[in-house]
């Protein structure tokens, strides 16, 4: 498991992006369970994410921000990342972002891919 903190932040709301390997539906859970470990994480707002199984299964959860998970699978599905689970997390900072909240989580899934691929 690899978290990005502080990745940015946008009128009061602040992102971190995570990730690491999966292959199955079991794998995601069991990553956001040791994820929502660390207390900070257990009180975000949203643990969004999203995988594609090593069979081609696309998986997603967008808890609570709606679509978001959704963005974060079409960027996977873009870069053929597969069994690779990635969550981007928001902690609400007091003003709704409407549609700029999916460029937030599409902001956090390229930083991901770039300190990934710089590793």
């Amino acid at each position: 498991m690899r978290i990005i903190d502080d990745v940015l932040t946008d009128r009061g709301s602040k992102y971190a992006v995570s990730g690491g390997p999966a292959a199955s539906s079991a794998d995601a859970k069991a990553f956001i369970k040791t994820l929502c470990r660390t207390k900070k994480f257990a009180k975000a707002t949203h643990n969004t994410w999203a995988l594609i199984l090593p069979d081609g299964t696309p998986i997603k959860n967008d808890d609570g921000e709606s679509g978001a998970g959704m963005v974060i699978l079409r960027m996977l599905e873009r870069e053929g990342r597969v069994g690779e689970i990635v969550v981007v997390t928001r902690w609400f900072g007091g003003k709704h972002l409407g549609g700029d909240r999916f460029r937030r989580v599409q902001d956090c899934v390229r930083v991901w891919f770039d300190q990934v691929a710089a590793r």
